[in-house]
């Protein structure tokens, strides 16, 4: 898929004619000014990918989508496509309030392009995804957005496009839901089919997209892998500034992660490892008040933006009943470093009790080497300590023969 130099406007009125007199007093106008939500996007979605649009509110995705998906027209550049679309953008879109959601399969597939013999024939395949099952037959009026979303969406993925179009639907649903669509996403990878999404959700997003473009303010920001262009968005999102000895920082600033070490079996600091070695991940910190029980946090990810491991103070079981203002340090002990070869990145952070903000996130400020060793493994990103047993060959079953009693006598 093509998009090239599109961009797409719309009329803001300022004073809209309400009657005939303001009409006539106005000489037949209402005063507008033009909004480019769009302006000059240009870029291509690679067949066979799972492909994010990111930005803040506002920023041109849900119409860049819309545009793609033929609801609006671009009132400059085009996109190009082939193959059969489905959109999934809105909340019940094509479905029809008073009809039960039996009867909405029907309708919405049919909007879809499919014909009544395919609705038929996967009809109980979109019900059991779709999860609604104990009211099928009641009128879609009575479904929760939930309900709603689900239903929609299972319709959308069963019309088995090339291209699938989502806005933001993953945001709904239980976890058993949404484990089902990354499974079916999977089947479209595999398959060979394209899904362009838009979320907020940017670890769901990292998870799943291959490539993704960044909007803001309806113009192109970046285009790329998934995951760097992620991290430079939410650097951005979060106000992140860069930190002289490196890596991002953002937060509320309380108290600051100053440094990260990285220390090897001897207390040594080091940026070089074997797999399976003990290492130690040391917090070098100062607080400039009092933080009452704060939340400490440790990830690592691979060079290319991959999340290899993290650990949370509270999972941990470890969150102090206070940090006093002052410098300190924390420890995160790892018993044996099981990764693999790769250059490695270490992020930290400290959150209050609630976690609901972010007092100091030092991203990406420590990378680190794991070279090959003993405990080295063939492939993947985690050495698992794995071995091969041989096994015993199993002994043919012999038949014995069976002896013939002698004849009785007499």
């Amino acid at each position: 898929m093509t998009v090239s130099d599109v961009s797409k406007r719309f009329r803001v009125y300022k004073n809209r004619n309400q009657s005939l007199k303001g009409a006539f007093l106005q000489r037949g106008r209402g005063t507008y000014e033009d909004f480019w939500a769009l302006r000059d996007i240009d870029f291509e979605i690679p067949e066979g990918k799972t492909f994010g649009l990111l930005g803040h509110n506002g920023s041109g995705k849900s119409t860049l989508l819309k545009c793609i998906a033929k609801i609006l027209t671009p009132d400059s550049g085009a996109i190009t496509s082939r193959g059969r679309m489905a959109a999934m953008l809105e909340v019940g879109s094509g479905f029809h309030p008073e009809l039960s959601g039996r009867e909405n399969i029907y309708l919405n597939g049919a909007i879809l392009g499919m014909s009544r013999r395919e609705i038929e024939a996967k009809l109980d395949d979109i019900i059991d995804f779709s999860g609604v099952g104990g009211f099928i037959d009641q009128p879609v009026k009575n479904y929760s957005s939930g309900m709603y979303v689900r239903l929609g969406f299972s319709v959308s993925i069963h019309v088995e496009p090339d291209i699938l179009l989502v806005d933001e639907v993953l945001a709904v649903g239980d976890m058993e839901f949404q484990n089902r669509c990354m499974n079916k996403f999977a089947e479209f990878r595999a398959d060979g089919r394209t899904v362009v999404v838009v979320s907020h959700g940017l670890e769901q997003m990292r998870t799943f997209c291959d490539e993704a473009a960044w909007l803001d303010h309806g113009r192109l920001q970046d285009v790329g892998p998934a995951a760097p262009l992620i991290d430079s968005y939410a650097d951005v999102a979060h106000g992140a500034q860069e930190v002289s000895s490196g890596g991002t920082r953002f937060g509320s600033g309380e108290a600051q992660i100053d440094r990260i070490e990285l220390l090897d079996a001897d207390g040594e600091p080091t940026t070089r490892l074997t797999t399976g070695d003990p290492a130690t991940i040391r917090l070098h910190y100062h607080a400039d008040t009092t933080v009452e029980r704060p939340v400490f946090g440790v990830s690592v990810d691979t060079r290319d933006g991959f999340i290899v491991w993290g650990l949370h103070g509270l999972d941990a079981g470890f969150q102090p009943e206070r940090i006093e203002p002052g410098p300190g340090t924390v420890d995160v002990r790892i018993p044996q470093l099981m990764m693999r070869p790769n250059t490695y990145l270490v992020s930290a952070s400290i959150q209050p009790s609630h976690l609901t903000s972010v007092i100091d996130a030092l991203q990406k400020a420590l990378a680190f080497d794991v070279v090959p060793g003993p405990r080295m493994e063939s492939g993947g990103v985690m050495a698992l300590g794995a071995r091969y047993e041989r096994l015993v060959p199993e002994q043919p079953m012999v038949a014995v023969p069976q002896r013939t009693p002698p004849p009785s006598e007499g």
